[in-house]
């Protein structure tokens, strides 16, 4: 059983209920209750002009990391993201997976933990809601420390509930 770490993002077709829906799916697949963080809304990284809702929920799966991917791709295609898709627009959902227990890899089609997500307050901040004592697996650098390299963003805790 391996816990994971998954990071939620949206800002197409009412980002909350795309949020809500993406929580109903984790708990189909997690093998223990979920935790999950705040909502946060963020400004967005790229070309996209609506603002963001985000979040983190932790899962335990038995699924290899390759397995639990292609279920994220078909979830999100699911909730009406597109297949292909240009990086950092807007979307319906995205669904990332930030941490695999320990795990470092680097396939062709997978990175763990994520490649970008040390540069992302969206993802670092409902990271310590939900783990505030986690350290980065390759630089056993501190949740905090992350937070305070990582480039400021616009970014707030929603009153939003799950």
């Amino acid at each position: 059983m391996a816990q994971v770490v998954i990071a939620l993002g949206s800002n197409l077709d009412n980002p909350h209920s795309q949020l809500k829906k993406a929580k109903a799916f984790f708990e189909s697949i997690s093998s223990a209750p979920i935790v999950q963080s705040s909502i946060y809304s963020s400004e967005p990284v790229g070309p996209s002009s609506q603002d963001f809702l985000n979040a983190i929920v932790l899962i335990v799966t038995e699924l290899k990391p390759e397995e639990l991917f292609e279920k994220l791709k078909t979830q999100e295609k699911k909730q009406g993201r597109p297949s292909r898709y240009p990086k950092w627009t807007a979307r319906t959902i995205d669904l990332d997976i930030i941490a695999f227990d320990n795990l470092v890899l680097h396939t062709d089609s997978l990175i763990i933990p994520h490649s970008e997500y040390k540069k992302r307050l969206f993802v670092l901040m409902p990271l310590r809601d939900v783990l505030p004592e986690w350290k980065d697996p390759e630089s056993a650098q501190t949740i905090d420390e992350l937070i305070e390299e990582a480039s400021e963003i616009r970014i707030s805790k929603t009153n939003l509930d799950w």
